[in-house]
């Protein structure tokens, strides 16, 4: 596992101590140690909403988006809308938005976003490789649901980043 990456690994089980201790054991395999990382990460609820014929961008739903109770707003490349709320507002304000502008909700849910002056850029397509297997193995356990890390992009190429980017749940 490459040096400094945080991760937040969400499983859920009906046996906590056999799911922790199997995830203990492929972290120090990999090179990782078990330690507390929830302070590197924001918990936020996220609404993405579909890209519609009216093309709406961020300065249309602004306004309407911070009266339904989000924080913030961002156009993707793809023209789908992202609303950014405490985890507490999520549904309301994905409803309070359909209902208001006549937008689909594509998803909706509560994610680990790391905090931006905490991110690791990877140094070397073997860190990248690394992180990969090691999120590969972390999928294979049922009981694990959600895993978030704090990597940031830098010089990776493209390709390589979305196929990262595939396996996270952020």
């Amino acid at each position: 596992m490459p040096p400094s990456v945080a991760m937040i690994i969400e499983a859920e089980t009906d046996n906590a101590k056999r799911t922790l201790g199997d995830l203990r054991l492929q972290v120090k395999k990999h090179g990782g140690v078990v330690t507390p990382t929830s302070y590197l990460f924001q918990k936020k609820g996220r609404v993405i909403f579909e890209k519609d014929e009216r093309n709406l961008g961020v300065d249309d739903v602004l306004d309407q988006a911070i009266e339904a109770g989000a924080e913030d707003v961002e156009a993707e490349q793809d023209g789908t809308l992202v609303v950014w709320t405490e985890p507490g507002n999520t549904t309301s304000a994905a409803k309070s938005l359909q209902e208001s502008l006549g937008l689909k909700a594509e998803s909706s849910d509560i994610i680990w976003d790391p905090n931006e002056d905490t991110k690791v850029q990877l140094d070397s397509m073997d860190d990248v490789t690394a992180l990969s297997k090691f999120i590969d193995v972390i999928r294979d356990n049922p009981s694990v649901q959600s895993i978030y890390a704090n990597v940031a992009e830098d010089s990776m190429n493209d390709q390589v980043w979305e196929d990262l980017l595939d396996k996270l749940d952020a």
